[in-house]
């Protein structure tokens, strides 16, 4: 069992070699830059391969109208700014301070695999492989669901771009690709279960932002929301899901500064509030921003 321990990456550890480090370094950059210049590049441009229906990112969104149809320019600054944010994020792993770098590396593994991911979804997307898609995102739910729960009280430079930000996407994208995935998306039956699902997100929200006092988490899909919303309402005026999804959004925003507002104002550790270590040696860390 010990053995199995030092070989698997996605153990938890407190301390990380040298030479691991090293590897989480190049492996994160690599990573990292696949899944940047796929979505980037796949974001405009349709693939050139395949036998079957092909288009950009924002093509097979608007092409396949649902209930869970993104607003492209929103979604999109979302993921630019939380590309950005990862950057920051692997810069940590340069730091020359040896706490930052080991909470950094803690998490790589999962983050690694998610940008891994992350490009699988975006080239099956394309592609119109829209089951393998959703297989590709019911994973990466599950592993960042994991690196969530076991790793959840880390500094907000780690948690935001490396946890919550993915997650949040990755649980929206569900319904998103889902509701392609199934055929008649525009029946009167598929609407009303729109009308349902969509607030799994409002669930979803308050249960991090409540009791992980999770701000990120509640921002991240309040941002989501208002894409969704946005792209209905242009799309059909007279129809529930885009009350719903603003609905959703404006809530989870008044929801996300009830928790984020005293953060920032220094009245209590967001941090600690969240969820406190089992581990008495890692509160300095909780403390670092």
């Amino acid at each position: 069992m010990e053995r199995f321990h030092q070989i698997n990456p996605f153990a938890k550890r407190e301390s990380h070699t040298t030479t691991s480090i090293t590897t989480y370094k190049v492996l994160t950059i690599l990573s990292w830059l696949l899944a940047v210049v796929t979505s980037v590049y796949y974001d405009t441009h349709a693939p050139t391969d395949g036998k079957y229906h092909r288009g950009s990112i924002w093509h097979q969104n608007y092409h396949h109208y649902s209930g869970f149809t993104q607003n492209a320019v929103i979604t999109s600054i979302y993921w630019a700014v939380l590309f950005i944010l990862q950057l920051v994020y692997v810069s940590h792993l340069f730091s020359s301070n040896s706490t930052s770098v080991n909470a950094a590396a803690s998490v790589g593994s999962h983050f690694i695999l998610n940008n891994l991911l992350q490009f699988a979804f975006v080239m099956l997307f394309v592609r119109s492989h829209f089951i393998w898609a959703e297989i590709i995102l019911i994973i990466n739910f599950f592993n960042l669901s994991s690196l969530y729960f076991r790793h959840n009280a880390y500094p907000r430079f780690i948690h935001g771009p490396a946890v919550s930000g993915p997650l949040a996407w990755t649980f929206v994208a569900i319904y998103w690709n889902g509701a392609i995935m199934v055929p008649y998306q525009g029946t009167l039956v598929a609407r009303v279960f729109a009308n349902i699902f969509i607030w799994s997100i409002l669930g979803y929200g308050l249960f991090f932002i409540f009791f992980y006092k999770d701000y990120t988490m509640g921002f991240a899909l309040s941002v989501l929301s208002a894409s969704l919303g946005v792209a209905q309402f242009f799309r059909q005026i007279v129809a529930f899901q885009w009350i719903f999804a603003f609905t959703i959004m404006a809530v989870l925003f008044v929801a996300t500064l009830l928790v984020a507002v005293p953060a920032w104002t220094g009245n209590e550790s967001f941090l600690t509030r969240r969820r406190e270590p089992a581990d008495a040696e890692r509160a300095p860390l909780l403390g670092e921003n």
